[in-house]
């Protein structure tokens, strides 16, 4: 089969030594080649229309809180991932000579892992600002102030693109024809050895990230219901629309990212197992495919928690034709500061905070 499948995590982390223990399963070549670049031409069409928007937006809103500084972040590394994409889609369609397959193994298949991961840890970060803007609204703790949300995402960018370089300077075998259909077959033992730790140190981030949102929207559940219960009384039918656009960020990373890992463990496993059936390994094959197609449409999703909580960005983006109109709302991205005063029983006058002119 010529498709080069785009995962330089999942396949790469086959072991040498079960590279010649796990027999040949013939797959259907039909999906990935003709469903597959269709699907992710609409992505990247759709996320770099989205993200080259937001892009713009961004350049034009001061980095003066953190929520503001992590979704640039997660602006950039949706940027990337959607720049991978056509490199993808040529190869899955088998349109692109072995030399370009080579490449998509040793360098835009690793950008695009680490762009994803480094979304998945901002995506969390902003989570975790969420709870302190809720459940500590006037909170002074030194992850809130912008200097270390800077400080953070650098060192989330470093980590990642320090982990991943490695995959790209031990995929180092010579590329033929034959070793270019799996990505693996470029890498040296130590190449694979090293994939190998990759792999479970991002499955690690991942689990880790998605059970702390849990933790935080789990206590932000809690608040909510508090405070929906005390502006039931109000007959605020506002504050409904309000508190519900807290849960955006949760439901786009569970929806996009969690498929993906869930169908991760089995496959792996019908990798390395000689002892699976050829059919089940080709299920699992298409499962995997689907969710990472699912996970690349984090691109286009993520604009939606611009849309929904960060209100610079609407008024730049909404009303950048309007003299003025930058200045003329200010509320907070998020609204968490009236979520936060409703919980507490405080009137909801006067609760500007540095966050309200940003």
């Amino acid at each position: 089969m010529q498709n080069v499948m785009f995962c330089a995590l999942s396949l790469s982390l086959i072991p040498k030594r079960s590279l010649g223990t796990v027999p040949p399963c013939p797959r259907d070549s039909a999906v990935p080649r003709l469903l597959f670049p269709a699907l992710y031409s609409l992505v990247f069409l759709l996320g770099l229309a989205l993200n080259s928007l937001a892009c713009w937006a961004f350049c034009h809103i001061p980095s003066t809180s953190t929520f503001i500084i992590y979704l640039k972040n997660i602006v950039a590394a949706d940027l990337v991932m959607t720049l991978m994409l056509p490199l993808k889609i040529v190869t899955d369609a088998g349109l692109a000579p072995w030399q370009l397959r080579a490449a998509v193994c040793r360098f835009s298949a690793v950008l695009f892992y680490a762009a994803m991961y480094i979304s998945i840890v901002l995506l969390g970060l902003v989570a975790l600002d969420r709870f302190l803007k809720i459940v500590r609204p006037f909170g002074r703790f030194w992850v809130q102030k912008p200097s270390s949300a800077k400080i953070l995402a650098c060192l989330v960018w470093l980590f990642f693109l320090a982990l991943s370089l490695p995959n790209a300077v031990l995929s180092d075998r010579a590329a033929t024809p034959l070793t270019v259909r799996k990505c693996a077959s470029l890498k040296s033992p130590l190449g694979l050895r090293w994939h190998e730790a990759v792999n479970y140190v991002c499955q690690f981030i991942f689990w880790t990230v998605l059970l702390l949102m849990l933790l935080f929207y789990t206590v932000i559940a809690k608040k909510v219901y508090e405070s929906y219960v005390r502006t039931q009384r109000k007959g605020d039918g506002g504050e409904k629309r309000i508190k519900g656009k807290v849960f955006i960020v949760f439901t786009v990373f569970f929806s996009c990212f969690a498929p993906f890992h869930f169908s991760r463990v089995p496959y792996t496993l019908s990798q390395t197992s000689a002892h699976m059936e050829c059919r089940l390994r080709s299920r699992l094959f298409v499962a995997k495919e689907s969710t990472l197609w699912l996970a690349a449409t984090n691109v286009c999703a993520d604009p939606l928690i611009y849309l929904l909580l960060c209100k610079p960005f609407v008024r730049r983006v909404l009303h950048r034709g309007l003299p003025g109109a930058a200045e003329t709302n200010t509320k907070t991205e998020l609204d968490t500061k009236k979520l936060s005063w409703t919980h507490l029983g405080q009137p909801e006058t006067n609760t500007k905070t540095e966050l309200e002119t940003h």
